[in-house]
């Protein structure tokens, strides 16, 4: 798993491009940042190819003040040594790239005006497009950046990927798969969130200049060290919370069991499902701890007592989406949502019919989309979450309140700010994930309520699939997690 940079703010590229022009409004050099950036990014990339014994060169420059990085990395590489060549599109109007195309030339780099490229190399930096593209690439780009991606050998970006988009983290519709990315001043949504992380490799930031009063980060990434409160001595099963896990349509069992089944692991101390009664015998045969109710058999009354005895609720998964589940729904939810001292996860159907029948959560509910249930939340497409994860998050909690997970790779966690988990792996793209999720947030609010953030929470649950995944991706499946997640809540990370 390559390292990478946790609890650091992520920011808009408007808001770096925006801090760059106050640097510059205070006399500060333009090329002399760029420069900077160039010789910083060689530095760093100088154990690299030394170590990956990287010898033959190819720098892919494009039109504007990313070739411009592009061209001075070139010359520094040169004069460490190394053999460069530059593959170059027609120079834009820049005067700072114009500049920086004369260092490289005088340096004798031999300057290729197309992408026809005339040996093999051991790496290729990608030096095309900056922060600034927003628009879908031409056919003719596409097929310089699949001709990029097609050659062997390390290939390095320099700040973005050129082709994805940096703040969405979506391809325009494709991009360079880079290993590393060398990002300037710092880091950008992208690269961590949508498909950022097929695209990124590992992220390093060029940190230049100081941040200003104006610079505002929109989000942080979730660290990936979590630390637990250590259990006291005389502590019993009621003393680590008990979670109530709500679904489980006669048709449908084995999310509520998966649900269950990692509120256990994560440690509570009492776990309860209600479901229908069809599913008992399975539950019980696997995980005799649970206790069970019938959901069909449960009067008002006895809906008031179970939550009045719980301290967190996971509502939604295999509920179904029929006359029998909608009638479940308005038994449950308003009486979930109106109980203070609750602790409330909607997941799966529960988030179905919130879409149906819109209102506002309270402050402790944690509501786990996937994009195409966001989707129908904020009644769009999920094309239309998915190119811009980050307001769409932000759009939920508008509409809803409550605090939110917009699932995926680089999962957005919305509580009273913005946070990406880096965590995770493409394995745990299977059913019953979201369910686990579902039920070790129930625990561990239960267990510690404001004393564990959401996003510690959701970067718990991914360091599990990555422990899981540690012997391969494929085939992970979500009914072992609970193995994952009893590790992970003990040790904090998914290291052996």
């Amino acid at each position: 798993m390559p390292q990478q940079v946790y609890h650091s703010p992520v920011y808009h590229s408007q808001s770096i491009q925006a801090w760059e022009q106050r640097w510059f409004a205070k006399q500060n050099s333009s090329y002399g940042l760029m420069q900077q950036v160039a010789w910083r990014i060689a530095q760093r990339l100088v154990p690299v190819f030394q170590q990956g014994n990287i010898h033959n060169i190819a720098v892919c420059c494009g039109q504007g003040n990313n070739a411009g990085d592009g061209y001075l990395t070139a010359k520094y590489l040169k004069q460490y040594g190394f053999n460069v060549d530059i593959y170059a599109a027609e120079l834009g109007t820049s005067k700072d790239l114009h500049s920086a195309y004369q260092e490289a030339v005088d340096t004798g780099i031999k300057i290729y005006p197309d992408f026809a490229f005339q040996k093999p190399y051991d790496c290729f930096i990608d030096a095309l497009f900056g922060i600034g593209l927003n628009r879908e690439l031409s056919s003719d780009w596409q097929q310089i950046i699949q001709t990029i991606n097609a050659q062997t050998g390390l290939k390095i970006a320099i700040d973005i990927p050129s082709g994805l988009q940096a703040n969405s983290g979506q391809p325009l519709p494709c991009a360079i798969k880079a290993d590393y990315t060398y990002t300037a001043l710092g880091l950008k949504a992208g690269l961590f969130t949508g498909q950022g992380k097929e695209f990124a490799g590992q992220v390093e930031v060029i940190s230049l200049i100081p941040a200003d009063a104006e610079l505002k980060p929109i989000a942080q990434l979730s660290p990936h060290s979590i630390s637990l409160p250590q259990r006291e001595a005389f502590g019993h099963k009621g003393s680590y919370g008990h979670v109530l896990i709500i679904g489980g349509h006669a048709d449908m069992g084995g999310a509520v069991m998966m649900a269950a089944e990692s509120a256990f692991s994560a440690g509570a101390g009492k776990v309860t499902v209600v479901c229908h009664e069809k599913h008992h015998t399975a539950i019980l045969a696997r995980s005799p701890n649970i206790m069970l109710r019938d959901i069909n058999a449960l009067t008002k009354a006895e809906i008031q007592q179970l939550l009045d005895h719980v301290d967190a609720v996971s509502f939604g998964m295999g509920l179904g989406r029929d006359s029998w589940s909608e009638q479940q729904y308005f038994k449950w939810f308003p009486k979930i949502n109106s109980s203070a001292h609750l602790h409330v996860v909607l997941d799966a159907d529960a988030l179905w019919f919130l879409a149906e029948h819109p209102g506002a959560l309270k402050q402790d509910s944690y509501a786990t989309p996937h994009p195409g249930e966001a989707a129908k939340l904020l009644h769009c497409s999920v094309k239309e979450v998915e190119s811009d994860r980050i307001t769409a998050i932000h759009q939920l909690q508008e509409k809803y309140a409550g605090q939110w997970v917009l699932k995926g790779s680089g999962s957005l966690i919305l509580e009273d700010q913005l946070w990406i988990c880096t965590a995770g792996n493409a394995g745990m793209g299977t059913g019953g994930m979201g369910d686990v999720l579902a039920g070790m947030t129930a625990s561990l609010k239960a267990q510690f309520a404001e004393k564990i953030h959401l996003h510690e929470i959701v970067t718990l649950h991914a360091l599990a699939g990555d422990l899981l995944a540690q012997q391969g991706i494929r085939g992970v499946q979500a009914h072992h997690m609970r193995d994952a997640v009893y590790r992970v809540v003990n040790t904090g990370s998914c290291d052996e």
